[in-house]
């Protein structure tokens, strides 16, 4: 479980710089909250805190969900485009940071007309990709559920065995307060007897008698 939490906060910081780069602002908030659940589920993991994990499993069911989402946007299923800027939440038209930095891509830059921009991304021309960007978004989300449901799982079996050793404390608990009580039982003194009183208690009359006469 550590482990692969380990390597679920490395993907998502790597995922994380290069939604930075193409200003891809809602992967962005959802990279930063994901990277903060993951670390509170590995302090959990470590510090044994049942309750961390918890929070971490119920995060992971949003994250899938959102990376399902992902998924859907970038090879417009139900109607999704690519093209819009959903991504950037409109403030912007930049597009993911793969699409013109994708492996083989060249990218060039064309003369602007008289009634476009040159940020526009219609000036800029990209060739030669070996995987477009599209395929490449869709790889690190696919990843990320892949990861994220092998953790859900580790997640799940860690909460079960925290359960299953509260229930046994309380069950030791129980039978630790019962000895305890009878342990603590209040207890009456008993007075102390006395040397003399014993020995003259265990000396036969007829003995003293004897003695006497003699």
């Amino acid at each position: 479980s550590y482990c692969c939490l380990k390597e679920l906060s490395l993907l998502s910081l790597e995922r994380q710089i290069f939604d930075f780069l193409g200003f891809q602002w809602a992967p962005i908030l959802g990279n930063f909250l994901h990277i903060i659940v993951v670390i509170l589920g590995l302090f959990g993991t470590i510090q044994y805190r049942p309750r961390y994990i918890m929070v971490y499993t119920v995060w992971t069911a949003l994250w899938v969900t959102w990376n399902v989402f992902i998924i859907c946007f970038y090879l417009e299923v139900g109607g999704l485009s690519k093209d819009t800027d959903l991504m950037t939440f409109n403030i912007s038209v930049h597009r993911s940071w793969w699409r013109e930095h994708g492996p083989g891509c060249v990218r060039r830059v064309l003369p602007p007309s008289a009634h476009g921009m040159m940020d526009d991304y219609t000036y800029v021309s990209v060739t030669g990709c070996i995987v477009d960007f599209q395929y490449l978004e869709v790889i690190h989300s696919a990843i990320q559920i892949l990861l994220s449901l092998v953790g859900f799982v580790y997640a799940c079996y860690v909460i079960s065995i925290s359960m299953e050793e509260e229930d046994t404390f309380d069950f030791i608990g129980g039978l630790d307060t019962h000895s305890y009580y009878q342990d603590h039982v209040e207890l009456k003194p008993v007075k102390p007897v006395s040397k003399g009183v014993t020995i003259q208690k265990n000396i036969n009359p007829s003995n003293l008698a004897k003695t006497n006469q003699t």
